[in-house]
């Protein structure tokens, strides 16, 4: 199909945006209304299941916190659902970059949401 592969990363990018957004927010709420009721969240503490979770998460981060990130792969692997592999820079408010590998699923119903995010350490 032509333009699945610009149109995946766009899907991805959207989603993203609104929850690098939220982090640069540090509104937990804004971060968490990308994920689904149900999602399956890995970030660097145990996973938890569900948005509380992930409103937990958010919230206790730094105010100040960014992240930038970078695609390096995505996947159809139907038509509501994309799958995707980047890298996210998370940057403390004191400067300590945090470089992570991260992997998503997202899907949709009514909108795009995460259904499955997890996050492991950079290794060179």
């Amino acid at each position: 199909m032509p333009g699945t592969e610009e149109n995946t990363a766009a899907i991805l990018r959207d989603v993203l945006d609104e929850w690098r957004a939220g982090i640069a927010a540090h509104d937990p709420q804004r971060v968490s209304s990308v994920f689904t009721e149900d999602t399956i969240f890995q970030g660097l503490r145990p996973y938890s299941v569900g948005r509380p979770g992930v409103f937990d998460y958010y919230e206790s981060q730094p105010v100040g916190l960014t992240v930038d990130y970078r695609i390096h792969e995505t996947r159809r692997p139907a038509d509501n659902v994309v799958l995707g592999y980047l890298r996210a820079d998370f940057t403390r408010p004191d400067g300590t970059v945090i470089p992570l590998n991260l992997s998503v699923l997202v899907t949709r119903d009514d909108d795009w949401r995460i259904a499955h995010y997890q996050v492991s350490a950079v290794t060179n």
